[in-house]
């Protein structure tokens, strides 16, 4: 992605991972039934395996958030951006976005989402990066797209813009969807934290990283969250 004279604040960009935390947790806890439970649960979990969750999705389809503060519904036009379209509608299907966070919601700008609660799940899909695709439709008032720090990184994380956003569409973020019902839940979300830390009130990022879900409602109990996202044709 090209900064040049624009702050990076008005970028949405990606929460990224230290490679120390690539890896599950392997240490500590009582031996026998209580890990064999646990390898049960990562065996059962798809969320657990990014590379086999590579589905085609269909040429139009919808996501229903229903969220903190009220339910809002996506419209996805794959030819818009299909490789965005089928992530996003691979991590739908299998309840990724479950439980997330909207951890940085700015005012007049944009509510991004997209860290899963779940630091282990999290650490897998931030190595799972998706390759570009060209920015066909703009990053009006309502549109949905991926962040990135930069080309070939977009993985899990999410952004709604509250405005027209058109600016950021020659910086390659490339919207896949819109919002054809709720825009006025999305306007809703809470946006008293501002940007991360140090330029805002919001998380800081290494804390969910590193705790998730737990770190978030611990230290941010406004935050809203996506209750569940389901496909719904």
């Amino acid at each position: 992605m090209k900064t040049k004279s624009r702050s990076s604040a008005l970028h949405p960009l990606p929460v990224l991972l230290p490679a120390a935390l690539f890896a599950f947790a392997g240490c500590g806890g009582d031996a026998g039934s209580e890990n064999e439970a646990d390898v049960d649960a990562v065996a059962d979990n798809p969320l657990y395996r990014p590379a086999e969750l590579v589905e085609t999705a269909p040429e139009t389809f919808q996501a229903r958030f229903e969220t903190s503060t009220g339910d809002f519904v996506v419209e996805v036009t794959r030819a818009w951006a299909p490789i965005g379209a089928d992530r996003f509608y691979n991590l739908v299907k299998n309840g990724y976005y479950d439980g997330v966070h909207f951890f940085r919601v700015m005012e007049g700008f944009m509510a991004q989402f997209g860290m899963h609660g779940d630091p282990q799940i999290n650490a897998l899909w931030s190595r799972a990066r998706i390759e570009d695709d060209p920015v066909v439709a703009s990053n009006t008032r309502g549109t949905i797209t991926f962040a990135m720090g930069g080309p070939g990184t977009r993985t899990t994380q999410l952004f709604i813009n509250f405005v027209d956003n058109s600016r950021l569409d020659p910086d390659g973020f490339a919207p896949f969807g819109t919002v054809i019902e709720g825009m006025d839940v999305v306007d809703r979300i809470h946006s008293g934290y501002g940007a991360l830390a140090p330029r805002g009130n919001g998380p800081i990022h290494q804390n969910i990283v590193a705790r998730g879900n737990e770190y978030l409602d611990e230290d941010f109990p406004e935050l809203d969250h996506v209750v569940s996202a389901t496909l719904v044709n």
